[in-house]
C-alpha cells in the first residue's frame, strides 16, 4: 500500500504483485468526515479502459453508477480514464458515504465487464480527551488512512504540531483556557474545542458545517456556545468575511434575517429568501463584559443552488431512448426525493407511465430514463425537491419524432 496527500484529498493506491486484486478483495480506507478522498484502482498497463462505473449499490441486480445517486450529487468525480488507471473522487465526506465501493471496467480487448476489488471507506470526526493530567489526545473511531500530522490549538492560537496524536502542555492552563486539534491539511475540519478545566470556556459549536440549499428557500443556521463563568454575556451576531459586522445590518439581509434564541447558550439564524448571493462561511460572534469577544472560527459553510433539470437528447425518433437528470450544485438534504413533472403535473405514478425508469421514492434516485420513447412522452419537464415543490427547475422539452413527421 502507498499514501500520499494531494492537497486536502486522500489519495489511496492499492495494488497486487499479481496485478489487479480479485473482485472479492476489500480493502479498507479511514478519512475525516467532511474531507476527500480518492480511490485507485489500478488496470494492467496493457490495457486500455474504455468505460468505468464505480458502485456500492445495486439496482434491478445491476451495478449503480455513483454519478447517478443524488446522496453523491456534486460531490463523486471520475478521473484518470484516459490513463492505465481508474480514480474515484468524492467530496464533502459525509455519514451516509460509509460503504463498501467497487469498480467495473471495459477494455478494447474484451467487451465484457471486469470487476475489482472493493474499497471499505470508513468516517471519523476528531475528538480531544484527556488521557492524563496534563496530556491531551486527538482522537478518532478509526485509524486515518493516511499517516497526518496533527495540529493543537489553544485558545483557537496555534500551539503545536506533531506526528503524535497526544500532546503534553507543559504549563497548567487556567479555567479560561480551551483546546481543539485538527488534521494538516483538513484545518478547516477542527475538533470541537474542550475546556481542559473541565470548567466553561470560550467555545462555540455549530450544529452543522455545511448546510445545501435551494434558492428561494429558507434556512436554519445554529451554534451552541459556553463562555467563562467571569464573563457576563452582553450579545451575539452572526457575520461573514464580506460583512464582518452583524449581516443584519447590510440592506441586501434586509427583511430576510431573524436572531432566535432557542434556550440558554444555543442561538438561531434564519435566512428567507436565499439566493446565490448568501453563499458563504457564517460565523458567530459573542460579545460580553471585560471587552470579551469570542468568534467561532471556522464557521458555517452555506452553499444557495439551484436544480436544474438535464435531457439527453432533446429530440428523438419513437423507440429510441431518453435520459432526464434532476441536478443540484450539491446535495440538498440528507437523502432527497425527486418529483417528475410534465407539463406542469405532477407525474403521480411513473413506474407505471414508463417502460424502463429509475426512479424510486425510497431510494430517491434522481434520474428518469424513457426507454423507448412513444409520442405520448413528448412534452415539458421539469423537476422539484419533495417539499421544496414550489422551487421548479427550468422546464426542458422534449420533441418525439414520428416515422414520417413530427408527432
Amino acid at each position: 500500500m502507498a499514501l500520499r496527500t494531494a492537497g486536502s484529498v486522500l489519495v489511496v493506491f492499492l495494488w497486487s504483485v499479481a496485478g489487479v486484486l480479485g473482485q472479492n478483495t476489500v480493502k479498507s480506507v479511514c478519512a475525516l468526515k467532511g474531507s476527500s478522498v480518492d480511490m485507485r484502482c489500478p488496470v494492467p498497463s496493457v490495457t486500455q479502459v474504455t468505460e468505468i462505473v464505480w458502485y456500492n449499490t445495486r439496482l434491478n441486480d445491476k451495478p449503480f453508477d455513483l454519478r447517478w445517486d443524488p446522496k453523491f450529487d456534486g460531490r463523486v468525480d471520475y478521473r484518470g480514464t484516459t490513463e492505465k488507471d481508474c480514480i474515484l473522487r468524492i467530496t464533502d465526506l459525509r455519514q451516509s458515504d460509509i460503504a463498501t465501493y467497487h469498480f467495473r471496467y471495459k477494455t478494447n480487448q474484451y467487451s465484457g465487464w471486469k470487476y475489482s476489488y472493493g474499497f471499505t471507506l470508513s468516517l471519523t470526526d476528531l475528538k480531544v480527551e484527556r488521557i492524563y493530567d496534563n496530556t491531551l489526545t486527538c482522537s478518532t473511531t478509526c485509524t486515518l488512512t493516511d499517516n497526518p500530522t496533527y495540529i493543537w490549538y489553544k485558545n483557537r492560537q496555534h500551539l503545536d504540531e506533531s506526528t503524535s496524536p497526544q500532546y503534553r502542555d507543559p504549563v497548567s492552563s487556567n479555567y479560561d483556557d480551551s483546546f481543539s486539534c485538527a488534521v494538516k491539511g483538513h484545518e478547516d475540519l477542527p475538533s470541537p474545542a474542550v475546556c481542559v478545566q473541565g470548567h466553561n470556556c470560550w467555545r462555540v459549536t455549530y450544529t452543522k458545517r455545511r448546510i445545501c440549499v435551494l434558492k428561494g428557500s429558507t434556512v436554519n443556521i445554529s451554534c451552541s456556545y459556553t463562555h467563562p463563568t467571569s464573563y457576563i454575556e452582553q450579545g451575539s451576531f452572526w457575520f461573514t468575511q464580506k460583512h464582518p459586522v452583524d449581516v443584519r445590518s447590510y440592506p441586501e439581509y434586509t427583511g430576510r434575517v431573524e436572531y432566535n434564541r432557542n434556550t440558554e447558550n444555543h442561538h438561531t439564524m434564519t435566512i428567507t429568501h436565499l439566493t446565490e448571493k448568501d453563499s458563504a462561511e457564517y460565523i458567530f460572534r459573542l460579545i460580553t463584559t471585560k471587552e470579551g469577544r469570542f468568534s467561532g472560527l471556522p464557521g458555517l459553510m452555506l452553499t444557495v443552488t439551484d436544480i436544474l433539470l438535464e435531457m439527453d437528447p432533446t429530440s428523438v425518433s419513437e423507440g429510441e431512448r431518453v435520459t432526464l437528470r434532476c441536478r443540484t450544485q450539491c446535495t440538498v438534504g440528507l437523502n432527497p426525493t425527486y418529483i417528475w413533472y410534465k407539463n406542469r403535473q405532477s407525474l403521480t405514478n411513473p413506474v407505471t407511465s414508463y417502460n424502463s425508469l429509475i426512479l424510486d421514492p425510497v431510494t430517491s434516485y434522481n434520474s428518469l430514463i424513457l426507454d423507448p420513447v412513444s409520442s405520448e412522452d413528448a412534452g415539458n419537464y421539469s423537476c422539484a425537491v419533495e417539499g421544496l415543490e414550489r422551487i421548479l427547475s427550468p422546464e426542458e422539452t422534449l420533441t418525439v419524432r414520428c416515422e414520417y413527421m413530427e408527432c
